[in-house]
C-alpha cells in the first residue's frame, strides 16, 4: 500500500513497506542523494533530515513516521528556511568541508539548532552537533560557521 509523504514541499506517494527507512526512500526512490548513508545505526548524523522541523536520523526512521509530516532534505532546506541559506553561505565562506561527505547532515543539524537557539554558545553548539561525526575533524570550522551564520541571520532580521 502506498505511503504519502510531503518532502521538500511536494506531496509524494511512495510504494514501499512502512518499515522502509526514510533514508532509502529519499535516496533510492526519490533520487535525492544529498542525504548520505553513514553508519546505518543513527550514530553518525550523515543521514540527518528534518521531520516537521526537527532533525532526525533518516537511516533509522521508518517511512511510516513521516506520514502526515513535512520531510525536508538538504536539497530543499534552503528553499523552505532562510536560515539555511545563511548556514550554507557561512559553510562556503569559512571553507568548512574537506571531503564533504558529512556536510549535509551537519548543515541540517546546524539549521535546526539556529531555529531553536539564535545565539548559541560553544557548549550549545557542541551539544547540538555532538552526534554528527566528521572524519576530517572540521569541528572548529563547523562551530565558527554556525556562529557566523547566527550573526548574519541576526543582522538580516534586524533590517526586516
Amino acid at each position: 500500500m502506498p505511503v504519502t509523504i510531503s518532502i521538500n514541499g511536494q506531496t509524494r506517494s511512495i510504494d514501499a513497506p512502512e518499515s522502509t527507512p526514510l533514508l532509502w526512500v529519499i535516496r533510492d526512490t526519490l533520487n535525492l542523494t544529498g542525504t548520505k548513508f553513514g553508519c546505518g545505526m543513527a550514530m553518525c548524523g550523515a543521514c540527518t533530515v528534518h521531520l516537521d522541523g526537527q532533525p532526525v536520523r533518516s537511516c533509522s526512521t521508518p517511512i511510516s513516521l513521516a506520514k502526515g509530516k513535512n520531510v525536508t532534505t538538504i536539497e530543499g532546506v534552503g528553499k523552505i528556511n532562510h536560515k539555511a541559506i545563511a548556514v550554507q553561505n557561512a559553510w562556503t565562506e569559512l571553507q568548512v568541508p574537506q571531503c564533504g561527505y558529512c556536510q549535509s547532515g551537519q548543515i541540517m543539524s546546524a539549521v535546526a539548532l539556529l531555529e531553536k537557539n539564535p545565539t548559541p554558545s560553544d557548549d550549545d553548539i557542541d551539544a547540538a552537533m555532538g552526534g554528527n561525526i566528521c572524519r576530517c575533524a572540521t569541528y572548529v570550522r563547523i562551530r565558527s560557521a554556525i556562529k557566523l551564520a547566527a550573526k548574519q541571520i541576526a543582522a538580516t532580521e534586524q533590517t526586516i
